[in-house]
């Protein structure tokens, strides 16, 4: 008899599993479950087509339907899986189109359910003009609001990826910005406070105005006009985007089916993204992740991440022998004219597990200092006093910051150590990176 996988939900983690499990076996029947209306798309995009510099929002959209029927994937949009019954090896699906539930039969089941962007159940949330960013519907609403409605004075809600990224958005379509942060950082989460500092400066330099502050409701007759801060002041806003971060979704369902989370309150999986359910994996940003630096497990919601973790959910379930190896957390992120990244652990991050930590920060050139469009650029290395093992980065600038990112990631997975780091053969000419790579003169710093 045909075997059957069924995965819940589709984007990264979803069709990369689909895909990769008729690929491994194409005798499988694979179904695919998702509750939204697009299945696959480029989510990091969003504010990007916000910005107008992606003129279509169906240029996200990275698969569709029709496209994965002709590799042999059935999807099913509009349907949400309400339940799992693990010994009879059966979903519950409803069918929101034709508002019906059926059972479903598999024979390995992948959870790929994403995560939730957080809220705020304050009086006034429900109000027209204060969204979330987390779907391609999101993005949409969004967009449609900006062009129907002309907003003039936005105000973003959170300090993190997300918040960056649309506080910059609002700028260049020419809204007043206010970033309301409850600690007054910017990326506090992400950043040492020396690095950090670069990426406020940038904002306050293209007139983002941040603010300490607590919402406590929000205001306004018809549609958002302002948010409430703890204390009582008011903030004018005609627009407001939550951007407080997210939390893995679908866990009630994970539960029912008896799947044991982990400290991170995500779905607990072993390297080859199995739960401890037989014939049950789990994928993506509803799925912990190892940490090769930590050697434990951590929550890491990217979807360069869930992508990964879906592939080998994948190929295991239709009976590969996959492994997933870990991450070392490494992002980048535009902020006007800078980039900004990290990879492995931040400073406070390292002490808190009881590293005895060594930093510096540099600064340097991009490209030779003569060559034309030369800029300063910022490197931060985290390290092991004890070891010299390297345990994170950070680095900002204009131009050459993600190359060199990708240059401490590579060492975080191959536990390099100082001393590995000075050694290492990178490119050089002018135009790209002076003789001593930037990279390079912090080792070499941090050396002494």
């Amino acid at each position: 008899m045909t075997k059957r996988v069924v995965v819940i939900g589709g984007v990264a983690a979803g069709m990369s599993a689909a895909a990769k499990a008729k690929r491994v076996d194409p005798a499988l029947e694979v179904v695919v479950y998702e509750r939204g209306p697009y299945i696959s798309y480029g989510a990091c995009g969003m504010p990007y087509f916000i910005a107008g510099d992606v003129p279509d929002y169906q240029d996200l959209i990275a698969r569709t339907p029709e496209q994965m029927a002709e590799q042999g994937v059935k999807v099913h949009l509009h349907h949400k899986v309400v339940g799992i019954a693990p010994d009879a090896h059966t979903v519950t699906v409803r069918d929101g189109e034709r508002e019906q539930e059926f059972v479903q039969e598999y024979d390995r089941l992948v959870i790929a359910t994403g995560a939730r962007a957080l809220e705020l159940p304050l009086p006034g949330a429900d109000l027209p003009g204060l969204f979330v960013l987390r779907s391609l519907v999101d993005g949409i609403a969004v967009k449609q609001f900006l062009d129907q409605q002309s907003p003039q004075q936005a105000v973003v809600i959170g300090g993190g990826y997300v918040g960056v990224e649309m506080a910059e958005t609002f700028r260049r379509l020419g809204l007043a910005v206010t970033m309301v942060i409850r600690s007054g950082q910017v990326m506090r989460q992400q950043l040492d406070h020396d690095v950090r500092a670069l990426v406020e400066d940038e904002m306050a330099r293209h007139g983002v105005d941040v603010i300490t502050g607590t919402p406590t409701g929000f205001e306004g007759d018809g549609r958002v006009e302002g948010v409430v801060l703890e204390g009582g002041e008011r903030l004018a806003g005609d627009v407001v985007l939550l951007g407080l971060g997210v939390h893995p979704d679908g866990i009630p369902l994970a539960e029912l089916a008896g799947a044991a989370l982990g400290r991170t309150g995500a779905i607990a999986t072993d390297g080859m993204m199995r739960t401890n359910v037989p014939d049950i994996y789990a994928a993506g940003d509803c799925a912990e992740v190892f940490h090769l630096v930590t050697g434990e497990p951590d929550y890491v919601p990217l979807g360069s991440t869930a992508n990964k973790q879906g592939r080998t959910a994948g190929e295991n379930a239709a009976g590969g022998q996959a492994a997933f190896a870990g991450i070392v957390g490494t992002m980048v992120v535009r902020a006007f004219d800078l980039a900004v990244a990290r990879t492995g652990l931040t400073t406070a991050e390292a002490e808190a597990r009881g590293y005895s930590v060594r930093g510096v920060k540099i600064r340097a050139s991009n490209r030779a200092r003569y060559f034309p469009g030369a800029a300063p650029i910022h490197v931060k290395l985290i390290v092991d006093d004890e070891t010299d093992r390297l345990l994170g980065g950070q680095i900002v600038g204009q131009d050459g910051v993600a190359k060199r990112v990708d240059v401490l990631a590579t060492a975080l997975h191959h536990r390099l150590t100082v001393a590995d780091l000075q050694q290492l053969d990178l490119s050089y000419a002018p135009p790209f990176s002076p003789v001593w790579d930037p990279i390079l003169v912090a080792a070499n710093v941090v050396a002494k």
